[in-house]
């Protein structure tokens, strides 16, 4: 097909990946993880259509929202939000699966995680800035540069990712991460940032934190280390950057694209429904899908049961690299270090002590 990018598997080597599918009541848990279930089984489909196919032959129709189908996919991913966002309150905070406190981790060992967070998020980043770099493309493989901005460009992500690699005035390449995004409006659009907005979240995360006591900020700069205050920041703004990031997939793919994305499924026929003896056509599919990924968006920005909806992202994202390799690895690579932290961390007053401890070395 002449849409497809090229170096990719054709559709005859893909496979079919079925999913694995307090005070409140035990039913309204039940009824919510069940539309969390019936949803999430067509989140295959939530590989990064612009990755592998060129979606300039389908530009997003931002009327495409008005259509009834598109109404009540949002519809229902919002008001499953609103109801687990009930429950949620309900339960104090507790989420469904139990953090690492309920396995036998102590203080001290929690303390020791925290402070090797920005290490770990670093060289996720890192890793995953370097190569954009080198290939001169802009936060995504689909944004490839052309002309002189190819090399500032190039130059830019491989300079912060050595900052970030290494941990050196970390601060400072948080806040040229962030330039680096709003230089990209002009150079590719909006859409295509607000595609990528968990960047901006892992800029706003290095600057509220720093790299760390495992940093050579630490040994060289300790003045540039951040407050407290300032460290408690840190990872909320990085799950809420994280989740808009897929929020603005679920539409610019999906729910606003879907043209683009029945040509997606003629290339890589991911809709593995039948298989599974429920069929559903490619617009239910893709409609289920775009629901699945704005719910999971939602879910992060508010921080609903954010261990429960990063497991099941975990699966999903991960189900397709066996058909889009190295690409979509490298690419979801700092998504993973995110999504990795935070199924330790919560917002509560016991984790926020014990991360400005971890990372500053700090009793606040």
């Amino acid at each position: 097909m002449n849409g497809r990018i090229e170096d990719r598997r054709s559709s005859s080597n893909l496979r079919y990946y079925p999913a694995q599918l307090g005070r409140p009541s035990v039913t309204r848990s039940v009824l919510v993880m069940a539309g969390l279930a019936l949803l999430a089984f067509s989140f295959p489909a939530s590989a990064h259509e612009k990755w592998f196919y060129d979606a300039s032959l389908y530009p997003t129709r931002w009327d495409a929202l008005l259509r009834p189908a598109a109404l009540l996919a949002i519809g229902v991913a919002v008001s499953l939000t609103g109801l687990a966002w009930i429950l949620w309150r309900g339960r104090d905070g507790r989420d469904l699966i139990p953090g690492p406190e309920a396995l036998g981790a102590e203080e001290a060992g929690r303390v020791r995680f925290y402070a090797l967070v920005p290490l770990i998020l670093g060289v996720h980043l890192a890793l995953s800035l370097i190569v954009l770099g080198v290939k001169g493309t802009l936060f995504s493989p689909n944004n490839a540069m052309t002309g002189g901005s190819l090399h500032w460009v190039g130059l830019a992500e491989i300079g912060l990712s050595l900052c970030f690699l290494y941990g050196g005035l970390t601060r400072v390449a948080g806040i040229g991460l962030g330039l680096v995004w709003l230089f990209g409006v002009p150079l590719v659009g909006i859409e295509a940032m607000m595609e990528n907005l968990h960047y901006l979240g892992f800029a706003g995360f290095f600057f509220l934190a720093g790299r760390g006591p495992y940093a050579v900020d630490r040994l060289l700069f300790p003045r540039l280390a951040p407050s407290p205050r300032l460290s408690r920041l840190a990872l909320p703004t990085l799950r809420v950057g994280v989740g808009l990031s897929l929020a603005a997939v679920a539409f610019t793919e999906k729910l606003a694209n879907p043209d683009l994305a029945r040509a997606f499924l003629r290339e890589y026929p991911l809709n593995f429904t039948s298989a599974i003896g429920f069929p559903l056509s490619d617009d239910t599919f893709i409609l289920c899908a775009g629901a699945t990924e704005l719910l999971i968006g939602l879910f992060l920005v508010f921080g609903i049961f954010p261990r429960a909806i990063i497991a099941t992202a975990w699966f999903f994202i991960n189900i397709t690299l066996t058909v889009f390799l190295w690409t979509e690895l490298l690419g979801h690579l700092p998504l993973y270090g995110a999504m990795g932290v935070l199924l330790v961390w919560t917002p509560k007053e016991e984790d926020q002590r014990l991360w400005a401890r971890g990372v500053l070395g700090s009793s606040s």
